[in-house]
């Protein structure tokens, strides 16, 4: 089992204040239940097999701040699937002309395809309120920066083409993550 983990950020006790510049922390753990199949030739492997088939684990956004964590906890979820879905929705939250200075909603979901439940994404201003089905009714959504959210999540995608290429070093040549990489640069 891999996990990420970012360091959690610390406070600078000399003055007396948090350092905290990032709250957001998004994750994963592979799953030893469900591995990739032995035969797998990653080098060729479709969008398909990489989206749905492959790598699949545990999910996690974090606020680090308030110490609140909406995670999966199913084994079964693709985690590249995952990290490229949430790339996807952050520019989908993005499309009013407006931006941060639109007070219409936008909305988006991501759907987890073995089950019903599903992750809610609403932009309204600069700030995106997430919650997921499995969440209790009274517990409030996280909430984070767009801006903070697009930088977060991409950066998670490109960790996690590292991690996965550290693992299966034929992946690193697939075309298909290259266009990944391409179409979701890092954002500073």
């Amino acid at each position: 089992m891999i996990l990420r983990r970012r360091r959690a950020p610390g406070r600078d006790a000399a003055a007396g204040r948090d350092t905290i510049s990032c709250v957001l922390d998004i994750g994963y753990a592979l799953s030893n239940r469900f591995p990739d199949p032995p035969q797998t030739d990653y080098r060729r492997a479709d969008v398909r097999a990489l989206r749905h088939d492959l790598f699949c684990g545990d999910v996690y956004l974090a606020d680090t701040k308030s110490d609140r964590e909406l995670s999966t906890a199913w084994g079964w979820v693709p985690v590249l699937d995952f990290a490229w879905a949430l790339c996807d929705i952050v520019e989908r939250l993005d499309r009013d002309p407006m931006g941060s200075r639109a007070s219409r909603p936008q909305r988006a979901e991501l759907d987890f395809t073995e089950s019903t439940d599903r992750m809610l994404f609403e932009r309204r201003f600069g700030w995106v309120d997430i919650e997921a089905d499995w969440m209790p009714a009274e517990e409030a959504p996280l909430s984070f920066s767009h801006a903070e959210l697009r930088r977060e999540s991409r950066d998670f995608l490109h960790d996690l083409i590292a991690d996965l290429g550290d693992l299966h070093e034929d992946l690193s040549e697939n075309p298909a993550i290259w266009t990944l990489q391409a179409r979701f640069p890092r954002v500073s």
